[in-house]
């Protein structure tokens, strides 16, 4: 992996970045289903207090996802 792709998990507050692929294919699936698309923008909005869940923006909207599924997109920064 290239120093510019991490994981969604991996953003901080106010980073964003472009989905570049996903590693769960049945998570990508649902995840696909919520706008979270290869080369759609995405920003980290907001983080809970202990790191799980975390908001992004993506697609015009917010959405809420768990640390681990945010461990399966690819994100080039």
């Amino acid at each position: 992996m290239g120093k510019d792709v991490r994981f969604l998990s991996e953003l901080k507050r106010g980073q964003s970045g472009l989905i570049d692929s996903f590693t769960d294919y049945e998570l990508s699936l649902k995840l696909l289903e919520m706008g979270c698309i290869p080369g759609e923008p995405v920003e980290v909005i907001r983080i809970a207090p202990l790191g799980d869940p975390i908001a992004i923006s993506v697609s015009g909207y917010m959405l809420s996802l768990r640390k681990n599924e945010a461990a399966t997109v690819r994100i080039r920064i």
